[in-house]
């Protein structure tokens, strides 16, 4: 299995939600890292999973007085890794930061918790719309899934995969609409736009879309997150913020933040809506991306051939890679969907 790529690990990335955490530490990974997440008397602490002493699972403790505690020794660790309590003998405060657990970057942002493995760089930023107050939020987290979270991120940017994976829900397989793409491409990141004039064949576009569509754009922001904008005639109709934060080199864990607009119905109905209606869903995707795993490694590693429909080609695993791309504008191409 290709291992992940280094950059990884310098990105931030969301291994929790808000509510999730609550009195006792999680266990996390992010990256390959094992993660253990808690809330302490000075925040929230996210530290590598070891603790320093005799490489116990600090995941595996409890919070006391506020830092997290071991369960082989009781050595205590404050939000920030630092050594606090030795129980049995006196901690010479001098020694505290070398008898430290390691730290990773932490952000908690708008109902979710972020880490960056190398530390906090203080250049944490979200794609636009997450949190705008103007806008009804909710957050889905799908447990951990097995498959490559590269190729969830070219699953979600690929929209000819929905006429037959997603046949009746999204798309049909049988009565395709003609639509035009355009490819944005700069040096870090790429977008896809499709353009058409009214919503897809799909139950759930013709229950949720109302107001007609004009069209979408999906936004790669590397190397884990994309978010995808569906534009009414008069306004936007729903956006969706994807992670996807690479647990190993077989599994990930996929967030989403979904945000629609204020004012076209109860904030809770549009959650139950959307979840009931992409339910199917994301589970046909979730069986789709273990079946593609599962060949990959029979035939031990991935051998892709690019075709007709593929305009992003290999750039988006350039991305992923932390490598940059040339910048271009493709299109309009004429495809039916």
């Amino acid at each position: 299995m290709t291992p992940l790529p280094p950059n990884l690990r310098e990105t931030w990335l969301p291994v929790a939600l808000s509510r999730h955490l609550r009195a006792r530490p999680i266990a996390r990974m992010a990256a390959g890292v094992p993660i253990v997440l808690f809330r302490g008397r000075d925040g929230i602490g996210a530290l590598r999973d070891r603790c320093p002493h005799r490489n116990h699972p600090l995941s595996r403790g409890r919070v006391r007085d506020g830092a997290l505690q071991c369960p082989y020794h009781g050595w205590r660790f404050s939000a920030g890794g630092a050594c606090v309590e030795t129980p049995g003998i006196a901690l010479d405060p001098a020694r505290a930061g070398a008898l430290g657990a390691e730290p990773v970057g932490v952000v908690e942002r708008h109902g979710a918790i972020f880490v960056r493995v190398a530390g906090d760089d203080g250049g944490f930023a979200l794609p636009p719309l997450l949190g705008d107050p103007d806008n009804d939020h909710f957050w889905w987290a799908q447990g951990r899934w097995r498959g490559r979270a590269l190729d969830a991120i070219e699953n979600v940017l690929d929209p000819f995969h929905t006429n037959f994976i997603h046949d009746g829900f999204i798309r049909r397989a049988e009565r395709r609409m003609p639509v035009t793409m355009r490819v944005d491409a700069r040096a870090h990141d790429i977008a896809v736009t499709i353009e058409q004039d009214r919503p897809d064949y799909g139950l759930m576009s013709r229950a949720l879309e109302s107001g007609g569509r004009t069209g979408s754009v999906t936004h790669y922001y590397p190397p884990a997150t994309i978010q995808a904008r569906w534009q009414g005639a008069e306004r936007l109709t729903l956006c969706v913020t994807a992670f996807f934060t690479p647990e190993a080199p077989d599994r990930f864990r996929p967030f989403a933040c979904f945000t629609t607009p204020k004012g076209l119905a109860p904030a809770w109905l549009k959650q139950a809506a959307i979840r009931a209606f992409l339910a199917p869903v994301v589970r046909q995707d979730r069986i789709a991306l273990e079946r593609q795993l599962a060949t990959i490694e029979r035939f031990g590693g991935p051998r892709f051939v690019q075709g007709p429909g593929d305009f992003l080609g290999p750039r988006v695993a350039r991305l992923w890679a932390g490598e940059t791309i040339a910048p271009a504008q493709e299109g309009p191409f004429a495809v039916e969907l």
